[in-house]
């Protein structure tokens, strides 16, 4: 066993707080860090033990050499990262709340361990971000294309501009929480992070997920049409239901955080 798997919590920053006789984990997306989470995590830790992490591409991470980009070019090396830090905390049968990128590295990590799972949510999560002739993935080619170049050519003014995408513009103090996230990145790190992500195609690996899931969809998201939310639900074999929370953009967590509070409360049936 190597050195980062004996010690994956102090590498993550992995926390457990709150209490409940369950377990929650909270995985955040491409480019954040577990602070993203701050808004709803009052309302969580009531109920549920939570696992809060940094995956080794965030900027919080200490040791920027525990992150090998050629490594992280899929996302079974998240998958088993995230498996190795629940043997290590002795975690089993847990509700996953994946979003945006860790909703797929959720979804491998449970076909590879289902019984980690209790049930797997997905907020603003996607197979695939490219359209195809039978699929509405959000973007071209084209688009996903331009994005790798601006971030080679310009990686600050991308940053500023990525972060008005994903973040409602109504709400800046949200759009500066998240820039600064994504502008502690190393930026070596960050594009091919980004085509991993960008060009993945993960609809067969819905097929194999068996754990019951939520799909949390916002209903205006610029990166993820509400028809992939569908999508996934039709495809993925567990029991599966689409939630719509009220709100703009890819960050529900920062901008509507009652909102996405309601949605789980009434998914997982505890009170506010």
């Amino acid at each position: 066993m190597s050195m980062l798997q004996t010690s994956l919590k102090a590498a993550m920053n992995a926390r457990v707080i709150g209490s409940g006789s369950e377990t929650m984990i909270l995985a955040h997306g491409f480019g954040g860090d577990q602070s993203l989470w701050d808004k709803i995590l009052p309302y969580l830790t009531k109920h549920y033990h939570v696992l809060l992490f940094d995956w080794l591409c965030s900027g919080t991470v200490k040791d920027p050499n525990l992150y090998d980009p050629l490594k992280y070019a899929s996302f079974d090396a998240f998958a088993d990262d995230l498996i190795a830090l629940m043997d290590e905390l002795h975690l089993t049968s847990s509700v996953f709340v994946g979003h945006s990128m860790s909703g797929m590295i959720g979804c491998i990590a449970s076909i590879k361990r289902p019984q980690l799972f209790s049930r797997l949510i997905f907020v603003g999560s996607s197979p695939r971000y490219i359209t195809t002739d039978d699929y509405e993935g959000g973007f071209d080619g084209a688009a996903i294309d331009n994005m790798m170049s601006s971030i080679e050519s310009d990686y600050g003014n991308w940053t500023s501009n990525f972060a008005k995408l994903l973040v409602d513009n109504n709400d800046p103090l949200s759009i500066e929480h998240y820039f600064k996230c994504l502008k502690s990145m190393n930026p070596e790190f960050v594009l091919p992070l980004a085509k991993a992500i960008f060009r993945s195609d993960e609809r067969e690996t819905l097929e194999k997920v068996t754990t019951p899931c939520t799909i949390v969809q916002v209903k205006n998201d610029l990166v993820v049409p509400n028809s992939v939310a569908y999508y996934m639900q039709k495809k993925i074999k567990g029991e599966t239901t689409v939630e719509f929370v009220n709100a703009d953009r890819h960050y529900p967590q920062l901008t509507a955080p009652l909102e996405l509070i309601h949605v789980l409360s009434r998914v997982l049936g505890f009170e506010i």
